[in-house]
């Protein structure tokens, strides 16, 4: 089977956490490309998740599979917390623009640990923003709800965002993955794909639902991979 250049990042935040470890593991071995981890501090997004514990217990796991732990900081002044969450056994860090007082200073302190460096836009902040900084990123990550909550609805005019990032990116020759999260499911799938997203972060979609963890990352992936057969 062709190597599908889209990466299902299941968020753990939707898991069980009185199973966190089944559900890590079904994760794993149902397919994921990565694990997502959202990270909350009740002041950036209004909601309060875990901190660096949470990451590494989930560690051992995510290295015997050789999975990336891709965790995503929705919190205020981030860098008071990167070497934390790097000794937690982040692979990539992702910080928000509207968190980050002085973004290229935040993205050097995450590689000088050895890790890769995201930026994160919530759904009205415009792409202007990091205009300035993409060639210093692996990821970009595009907001498709307000952050905060699981569950919510895709912001339809995402796709539209969706599609622009992609058009910028190829005109500045950046390999960053473009990410998107919120609302992602097996019905948005091929739009988010076809605009341009190779990175897909799904909770509820993964996690919730009458069909098991692995079946829902398959039929993510089949979906995706019918966009590229097009």
């Amino acid at each position: 089977m062709a190597h599908l250049p889209v990466k299902i990042a299941p968020s753990i935040l939707a898991a069980d956490f009185t199973r966190l470890g089944k559900h890590v593991t079904d994760a794993i071995v149902g397919g994921a490309d990565w694990l997502h981890v959202d990270v909350m501090d009740g002041r950036f997004v209004p909601n309060i998740s875990f901190g660096p514990l949470i990451p590494q217990a989930i560690r051992p796991l995510a290295d015997a599979a050789n999975i990336p732990l891709d965790v995503h900081l929705m919190i205020e002044e981030p860098d008071r917390y990167l070497a934390q969450f790097a000794g937690a056994g982040a692979a990539r860090l992702t910080v928000h623009v509207e968190a980050t007082r002085h973004l290229h200073r935040t993205v050097q302190a995450i590689k000088e640990l050895g890790l890769l460096a995201g930026v994160a836009l919530n759904p009205a902040t415009s792409l202007t923003a990091v205009e300035e900084i993409l060639p210093d990123v692996d990821l970009i990550l595009i907001m498709t709800v307000n952050p905060g909550f699981g569950g919510q609805r895709y912001i339809p005019q995402s796709t539209a965002k969706i599609r622009r990032l992609r058009q910028l990116l190829t005109e500045r020759r950046s390999s960053a993955w473009l990410q998107v999260d919120g609302g992602i499911s097996a019905k948005n799938t091929a739009e988010v794909v076809a605009a341009g997203a190779t990175s897909l972060v799904a909770g509820s979609a993964v996690f919730g639902g009458a069909k098991s963890v692995a079946e829902n990352i398959t039929e993510m992936k089949n979906i995706a991979r019918t966009v590229f057969s097009i």
